[in-house]
């Protein structure tokens, strides 16, 4: 099972599409606050439509209860900073996709701990600015099931 990790997210609509993701792709999704919104706003129940108990979701208060309840285990942080192309690696099973802020991204803390070697970008033109959240992390983890072909998916 692939994790998919929303640090600090403020979009209820992009992680209620993550949800709906995360439930039909049999991925885990971990939400780390604080949050820009109530796990109980409309517009993720909207998003996620009726996948939010079909999805597998944890929260954490903040970065430090994650990195304690769960630890850093095999990271990979997306980023317009990062020098690889999210397809120019080989994912595993159990693997944590990482994925910052609509506003701002990952912080440089998180990448400087990722490592150079662990932070994926998704290509784009070199004039745009970033990619939307839920978009990225859809990208990502289709790619990581694709390497792994697609378990437990038909």
């Amino acid at each position: 099972m692939l994790n998919i990790v929303l640090y600090q997210p403020e979009i209820a609509p992009n992680t209620g599409n993550v949800m709906r993701l995360a439930a039909n792709a049999g991925a885990h999704l971990h939400l780390v606050g604080p949050m820009g919104f109530e796990l109980d706003d409309r517009r993720l129940r909207r998003a996620g439509l009726d996948y939010r108990d079909l999805a597998a979701v944890s929260t954490f208060a903040d970065w430090d209860d994650w990195l304690e309840r769960v630890g850093w285990q095999t990271v990979w942080a997306f980023s317009t900073h990062g020098r690889k192309p999210h397809s120019a690696v080989c994912f595993s099973a159990g693997d944590t996709l990482l994925f910052g802020p609509e506003s701002r991204g990952l912080p440089r803390a998180l990448l400087d701990r990722a490592g150079p070697d662990r932070t994926l970008r998704m290509p784009m033109r070199a004039d745009s600015r970033s990619l939307n959240l839920s978009n990225c992390v859809a990208i990502a983890v289709y790619e990581a099931l694709r390497q792994l072909d697609y378990p437990g998916l038909s």
